[in-house]
């Protein structure tokens, strides 16, 4: 994408707490990746709940994963995977000043995102129908009913915890695609794409995680 008419570039000023510009999108940076240390954190300990049931209950666990929708899971994968694409491409865009590019490629992301959610609530639906929620309508017989409530519980926890951090995604990109539209950013300063932009790329990596250990699981066996 190329923007037709080159557009009036705002002159970056520091906030007052920074001696430059550079100094401020250092301290950005550095805030976004402790912030997203702090939710590897929070994300590692649901996966080793995960971890410890599905070493414990194997059998259980790979009959619980065959009741998960694959196809809509492998899709939301694409959809993430080429949002993160879009989202690279919206930085590079900022880095160079492009403003319409800038503007329609945050869009596209923030509408990937908004596609995945979709996707993702047909899912829940489906799995309500199937009676597969746990505490609310949960009906599953057979030896290993329990490791299945179980797996679903960390299943709903997991992609609804995710699902939540989807959500914040679309928002703040949805904002910066506004602040782009109103000329907010310049080669000079973009720091907020690129912040944002970490922050969609640890959501997408978070599912690339998930997306085996959900939809895979009984699957790759006999």
């Amino acid at each position: 994408m190329s923007d037709a008419t080159p557009h009036p570039q705002p002159v970056p000023r520091p906030e007052p707490q920074y001696a430059t510009m550079d100094q401020q999108a250092e301290a950005a940076s550095f805030g976004m990746w402790v912030f997203l240390a702090t939710e590897v954190l929070f994300f590692g300990g649901m996966l080793l709940a995960y971890a410890w049931l599905r070493a414990s209950h194997p059998d259980g666990v790979a009959e619980a994963g065959r009741h998960t929708k694959v196809v809509i899971g492998s899709v939301n994968t694409l959809v993430l995977l080429t949002s993160s694409l879009t989202m690279a491409w919206a930085v590079h865009a900022a880095e160079h000043g492009r403003r319409t590019a800038l503007t329609r490629l945050l869009a596209v992301t923030a509408l990937l995102g908004l596609l995945f959610l979709g996707l993702k609530g047909y899912e829940y639906h489906g799995e309500w129908a199937e009676h597969l929620v746990p505490g609310l309508n949960f009906q599953e017989n057979g030896p290993h009913a329990r490791t299945i409530e179980l797996f679903y519980f960390l299943y709903f926890l997991l992609t609804g915890i995710h699902g939540i951090h989807v959500t914040i995604g679309i928002v703040l990109i949805a904002v910066m695609a506004v602040r782009a539209r109103r000329g907010a950013f310049s080669a000079g300063y973009f720091t907020p794409v690129e912040v944002t932009g970490l922050y969609w790329h640890f959501v997408d990596i978070v599912w690339i995680f998930l997306y085996p250990l959900i939809y895979l699981a009984g699957r790759s066996g006999p």
